[in-house]
């Protein structure tokens, strides 16, 4: 073609299509745990924001008008530290220039950032973090994708209750808010039936020797044992419960992987184990963009991404959608609003149960299904559906604030 005809037919296809869109580049950026105890949490997290962003790009970017935005990922280490977290949004907001901040898989780091979002032109979007006040302050520019910690806990007694047991002892990290409303919320739920919680235990985050709290507990003789807590004291607690020779059922709030486990007890000391946790990821529960996810995940960080890594990644395409629906990359308060009215999407890897046919209810808290998980053979098995009434819940937060 010579050079004529060639200006010819480039001006026929833009007369033809109008201006060709132009591309530009949105910031996000995440805040979470890369480093410590709290990493099995964070870093998955920060992975899988990165992942969807690279699949939002391959899949053409966000488009808003004529303008196409691809997006570059900005990720700090908040260390699951409040001033660290602190420092880390601080950066992103004031130096990066950062509108949309993902991420957030601990309560602690999270609250700090809750308390003073809500004076800034950004959008917070908040995934592990369990704690309940999170979504109790009226913040419009705040989001999050999993459900606050008791409202699993009370799906949680329910069942425990039904497996027949009456005395159960509770180990787990009780000094930290949101495990303590998990067990709080357990401890009413079974109550109903006549349960008794007769211990409440305690472990740090760093503690790695339960024996002493585990002997307390043999010598008590509970029905069965409730270990709350991050993955690596968990896992301690259930190898050294089995050192011990405690021959019952055990039972968990943890949302940690196989791999996660297996860093610290055999398959042979986990197997039996329950994990009563919102119905987040594994191949044996998981829908179809689940299975992608995963596979997606191992073959792009070489590890298997951990079960609530998910919460992140659809963290991402949400923002995606409700930038698309607000028009606008720079109007945080539309964006926000279009949050609030997404219904849930095709990408989604969590089960959310959708309130008013939206995602995100009006307190911004978005809900999954929750689920019982058993170790059998080396695998966490999704078991059974745990009833839990989102609407409900809904209205109870909506009364907090």
């Amino acid at each position: 073609m010579n050079q004529s005809l060639l200006t010819c037919s480039v001006a026929a296809l833009l007369l033809g299509t109008g201006s060709l869109a132009a591309e530009e580049t949105l910031k996000i950026g995440v805040a979470d745990a890369l480093t410590g105890g709290a990493a099995v949490y964070g870093l998955p997290q920060a992975n899988s924001v990165r992942m969807a962003a690279d699949e939002i790009n391959a899949a053409g970017g966000i488009s808003v008008g004529d303008q196409t935005y691809m997006l570059d990922v900005i990720v700090y280490d908040d260390k699951a530290n409040p001033t660290e977290a602190t420092n880390a949004v601080r950066k992103l907001i004031d130096r990066d220039g950062v509108k949309y901040i993902l991420g957030f898989c601990c309560s602690g780091a999270t609250g700090a950032i809750a308390s003073f979002i809500g004076y800034e032109d950004a959008v917070m979007l908040v995934g592990n973090a369990a704690e309940r006040s999170i979504t109790t302050q009226g913040l419009t520019n705040l989001v999050r994708t999993r459900p606050p910690a008791d409202y699993t806990g009370a799906a949680a007694g329910a069942f425990v209750a039904g497996q027949g047991h009456k005395r159960i002892a509770v180990l787990g990290a009780l000094e930290t808010s949101f495990y303590a409303s998990y067990v709080e919320a357990f401890e009413e739920e079974f109550a109903k039936s006549g349960g008794e919680v007769i211990a409440h235990e305690v472990f740090a985050s760093k503690d790695r020797d339960m024996s002493p709290q585990l002997t307390k507990i043999r010598a008590m003789e509970p029905d069965a044992l409730l270990v709350v807590g991050y993955v690596e004291p968990a896992a301690f607690a259930y190898r050294q419960s089995t050192e011990l020779g405690m021959d019952i059922p055990r039972y968990g709030f943890t949302s940690g992987s196989e791999e996660q486990f297996l860093r610290v007890a055999t398959t042979e000391q986990m197997e039996g184990v329950w994990d009563l946790r919102p119905t987040e990821l594994t191949l044996q529960s998981t829908t179809d963009a689940g299975l992608a996810y995963h596979q997606h995940y191992l073959e792009r960080f070489g590890d298997a991404p951990s079960p609530s890594s998910p919460y992140a990644y659809d963290q991402a395409w949400a923002l995606k959608h409700a930038i698309e629906a607000a028009g606008s990359v720079d109007d945080t308060e539309a964006v926000a609003a279009a949050l609030r009215d997404l219904e849930v999407f095709p990408e989604a890897v969590m089960q959310y149960r959708s309130v008013d046919g939206k995602m995100f209810d009006g307190n911004g808290q978005a809900y999954t299904a929750n689920g019982a998980f058993q170790w059998q053979d080396g695998h966490w098995v999704f078991v059974e559906e745990l009833p839990s009434d989102p609407e409900a819940y809904s209205e109870f937060l909506s009364s907090l604030n």
